[in-house]
């Protein structure tokens, strides 16, 4: 009998550091994280990474399957300034 596929949904966090490298990571899969000098190569190197995670650890795998949903839920940017005397 054939595996059915199911899809998966993932928080990713996408950042641009001081170089203007893109930096992507996943906060509910431990290690996985990547970046690139685009947006559009980021997504496409996450997406592989959140694969290569999924494989290798098969207890997440497993975890996020049967779940009902996500336990991280994105609730958005705050800036914030403080007052620096140094």
């Amino acid at each position: 009998m054939a595996k059915q596929a199911k899809n998966l949904q993932f928080k990713v966090l996408v950042e641009r550091d001081e170089d203007g490298i893109y930096v992507a990571s996943v906060p509910e899969l431990p290690g996985c994280y990547t970046q690139g000098k685009t947006l559009d190569e980021v997504r496409k190197r996450i997406k592989k990474v959140i694969e290569l995670v999924l494989e290798s650890d098969k207890d997440i795998r497993k975890e996020k399957l049967t779940s009902p949903r996500s336990p991280i839920s994105f609730l958005g940017i705050e800036d914030l300034t403080i007052r620096s005397y140094a």
